[in-house]
């Protein structure tokens, strides 16, 4: 596919990079002329001077045929304002790296859908959503990126003295804004549908509102079975770590985050009032020793440095933490990790590489992504005029069992959709496929 990669930096030069490596074609643009002679040199791309941000320039970087325009200069202005630029000129898909949390926050302005760029990517964001997964269910429905954060995925066990056990769940009263996702049973997960029967010991995802799902989830327990808090101690204040502890369900998890940077854990303080901030130095055996971390459920290193991750991840390993995760950057520490205890290591290149590599799609697929275990594949898909999922109710498409549309953007706002919604043009789907079918479903949001 035709790839314009705008910026030249660490992260631009690693993707282009990337993308050569599985035959994409790759062009980059940099206003630095050094960096562009050394992409030259050393790179199969076609690499041009100039700013991301000037249209003359992206049309000499043939900005109207690209497939894919990431812009990823490490000026979050500039990503934004090119993202749109090279949407509107013609690239089918655009994707502009942002750093700062306010350029993903909808509560005051969607900067996405007022600039009309198909997604806002951030390292952080993905690298907290990665390690949230991790420590709510590896196999979870990754749905936090899709949804822009107005939907949740709640995995739980159904206990077989719920009122929920031994019943269809065309048969279970779920508030209008829940989905049930995925069952699994006996090591296999497939789509629900309603003519499914749940039993005690199956595992069920719910998707839906943070609040309606925090209410459902009493139907599938008992109040004897509902788990206390786990504790989760976080190893630095940075965008990494903000986003994984305001992605945690304060319901289930008590947050503890030690951050160096007094003015940071004003700003923390304020951000997450349900979370406990601490000015304390991570890396010292001392403070996580007074802290707690040695009986915490959850210590995660995310500090900024490997060797900060690395070394407040061992001591809280060898004092007592059940379970211990780090940030890393280098690819060579992958390896390294492992032997010196910490459980998982959450390489931010890594969960950036999937994403990326998940817009590379042709038609309504916007991006894809395939849950670990292999069974669900998680879609997001643009709804096109003259389609066959916009002639029919959703639930007269024949999906039943194959396809479940968790949710629908429109108008900027993200919601669970009922059986007799109907699709329209415009509208952003998340879809659970089973990947025995995903060419059948896939093709009706084409034409």
């Amino acid at each position: 596919m035709r790839v314009l990669t705008l910026g030249a930096g660490t992260v631009g030069r690693w993707v282009a990079d990337m993308l050569c490596r599985r035959r994409h074609s790759v062009t980059v643009v940099d206003i630095d002329p050094e960096k562009v002679a050394q992409l030259n040199s050393e790179l199969d791309v076609r690499a041009i001077v100039g700013s991301a941000s000037r249209s003359t320039v992206l049309f000499q970087a043939d900005v109207c045929a690209a497939d894919v325009c990431l812009a990823v200069t490490g000026d979050d202005e500039v990503n934004i304002l090119a993202a749109s630029m090279a949407k509107a000129l013609g690239a089918r898909r655009s994707i502009a790296r942002v750093y700062a949390p306010a350029f993903q926050d909808l509560s005051t302005f969607d900067y996405q859908r007022h600039f009309s760029i198909d997604s806002l990517l951030s390292l952080e964001q993905l690298s907290a959503f990665e390690l949230a997964r991790a420590i709510r269910n590896p196999d979870a429905i990754p749905l936090e990126h899709f949804a822009r954060g107005q939907l949740e995925v709640y995995e739980m066990e159904v206990d077989s003295r719920s009122s929920a056990a031994d019943h269809k769940l065309r048969d279970i009263t779920l508030p209008s804004s829940v989905r049930i996702g995925s069952i699994a049973r006996d090591g296999r997960m497939w789509i629900a549908s309603g003519e499914d029967e749940l039993h005690g010991k199956d595992r069920v995802s719910l998707i839906g509102s943070p609040e309606d799902v925090s209410r459902s989830r009493e139907l599938f327990t008992t109040k004897a079975d509902r788990s206390p808090q786990k504790r989760v101690m976080i190893a630095g204040g940075g965008e990494t770590g903000y986003h994984l502890a305001d992605s945690l369900s304060r319901r289930d998890y008590r947050i503890v985050m030690l951050e160096s940077d007094p003015d940071r854990c004003d700003t923390l303080a304020r951000l997450l009032p349900d979370a406990t901030v601490i000015h304390a130095n991570a890396n010292r055996r001392t403070i996580l020793e007074d802290e707690g971390a040695g009986t915490v459920d959850y210590f995660v290193a995310c500090t900024g440095n490997d060797e900060n991750n690395i070394m407040s991840g061992v001591e809280a390993r060898e004092l007592g933490a059940d379970r211990v995760m780090c940030v890393v950057g280098r690819p060579d520490y992958a390896n390294v990790v492992g032997k010196l205890g910490i459980d998982q290591a959450v390489s931010e290149r890594d969960v950036t590489a999937r994403q990326i590599l998940g817009y590379l799609n042709e038609g309504a697929v916007i991006s894809q992504r395939r849950l670990p275990n292999g069974a669900i594949g998680v879609f997001e898909l643009e709804v096109l005029e003259d389609t066959a999922v916009t002639k029919a109710s959703l639930a007269e498409l024949p999906f039943a069992g194959r396809c479940l549309i968790a949710a629908v953007e429109r108008d900027g706002f993200v919601r669970v959709p009922q059986a007799d919604d109907r699709l329209i043009p415009g509208d952003i789907v998340v879809a659970l496929i089973d990947p025995s079918a995903s060419d059948e479903s896939l093709a009706l949001f084409n034409r």
